[in-house]
């Protein structure tokens, strides 16, 4: 009786295994800039979909397994996609010697605590979150779709795997292909018009995580994930000691280019573009919005938003920054500084945050509209989402179908890919 139950045992493994062999590559959800995972505000309103649920509509349509991840949402993309590999794979984040030492004045540790992911549950003395996909190798690989800077994140991902400085050594072929959607490839000049109009907007930011200990990555309130610079409250500090702790804190300071406000920048971008390549070993796919329409008066041309533009985003994107006059917007700002990356006119079309310019792909790599058979090795860019703003493309707008119908689009092409 025993033999029979072991031979039906292995008939069972074995069939489990063919199937995982067979299953379709999985999609890790990759969020932007001040983005947040499935567990903030309790799950009841989702980075990807809002009151609705992309991820959700992705496994239904497709029968693929589709991870939302969570990384630091003020990170620069080096950190944001350390901690993607190891939530992804499992194990402990470790940002790398050089990488540490390069940006000791902004107080950065290697190795900090609270950034582990179980790859077993079954051993898990610490209770750490479980890995998304344990399995990942190459006979495993995933696709990655990224929203605003989880564009760069994931493009960062593949170049840090690549060339070895994550994970256990150089690896290749466990990213079938890499999706940015409204992603500031090159930067947004909305970076520049925000600290041109509010210098300090970095320091209230920080003095706001400061004040409510929100540095960490524990609780179900927003997490700023930002342990590798010791700004987690300790269970033994009081706020006031915390605040104290982190007061002026060099992360928060315009010259820290560990940070997600320096790589959004156009400058930061072309720093980031000087070292992550795009992999001839990767599938990349990109989508682009628009959310302005052009504008010509009195001999000149600038982009207004659309009145259906999400009304907290119409403020910056039009040629004046509104309430303050005389300070341009997104749709007529230009930068012409010598020694920086030049903005003109081809950037004022906008969603209310990135420039529709800077959407397509990275400058430097083959970027081709996607007609036919996708080329592996360049960006592939689907198509330009006219009409729909930074956040309708997630889903944000209370009738989601337009952006629904993006991903139903997205998912054709990954099908034939797998």
């Amino acid at each position: 009786m025993k033999f029979i139950s072991r031979i039906i045992l292995a008939a069972c493994l074995a069939a489990g295994g063919a199937h995982a062999a067979d299953a379709k590559p999985p999609v890790v959800l990759v969020h932007g800039f001040l983005g947040f995972d499935n567990t903030t505000l309790g799950g009841t309103f989702r980075y990807w979909g809002g009151f609705n649920d992309i991820a959700q509509h992705i496994k239904a349509g497709s029968g693929r397994e589709v991870f939302t991840a969570g990384v630091g949402p003020v990170s620069s993309n080096w950190d944001r996609a350390i901690e993607l590999y190891y939530q992804i794979k499992g194990g402990c984040a470790d940002y790398g010697a050089g990488h540490t030492a390069q940006h000791a004045a902004a107080g950065h540790i290697q190795k900090p605590a609270g950034k582990c992911w179980a790859a077993d549950p079954a051993n898990n003395p610490d209770k750490y979150p479980p890995a998304l996909y344990p399995q990942w190798d190459a006979a495993h690989p995933v696709h990655l779709v990224g929203h605003s800077q989880g564009g760069q994140t994931v493009r960062t991902l593949i170049q840090l795997m690549e060339q070895g400085s994550v994970g256990s050594g150089a690896v290749r072929g466990w990213v079938t292909s890499a999706t940015s959607i409204a992603t500031p490839h090159n930067g947004t000049t909305l970076r520049d018009i925000v600290v041109g109009w509010l210098p300090d907007a970095s320091t209230l930011a920080g003095l706001a995580v400061q004040a409510a200990g929100a540095g960490g990555s524990s609780g179900a309130g927003f997490k700023f994930r930002l342990e590798q610079f010791n700004m987690k409250a300790s269970a033994a500090e009081s706020i006031d000691d915390f605040f104290e702790r982190t007061r002026s804190h060099p992360f928060w300071s315009l010259d820290n280019h560990d940070s997600a406000q320096w790589e959004l920048s156009p400058d930061g971008a072309s720093a980031l573009n000087s070292w992550v390549k795009t992999s001839p070993d990767v599938y990349y796919f990109s989508f682009s919005a628009q959310a302005t329409e052009s504008l010509s008066l009195f001999g000149k041309e600038f982009q207004y938003p659309r009145p259906d533009m999400l009304f907290f985003l119409q403020g910056m994107a039009g040629e004046w920054v509104v309430p303050s006059f005389g300070q341009p917007g997104m749709g007529s700002f230009q930068q012409t500084a010598a020694g920086r990356v030049r903005t003109d006119q081809r950037w004022f079309a906008n969603d209310g945050v990135v420039n529709t310019v800077s959407m397509a792909g990275p400058e430097g790599s083959t970027i081709q509209p996607l007609a036919g058979q996708a080329l592996k090795g360049a960006w592939n860019h689907v198509d330009t989402m006219r009409g729909m703003d930074h956040f309708d493309v997630i889903g944000w707008d209370g009738k989601p179908s337009a952006s629904l119908k993006m991903y139903v689009k997205l998912l054709a092409i990954l099908s034939k890919l797998d």
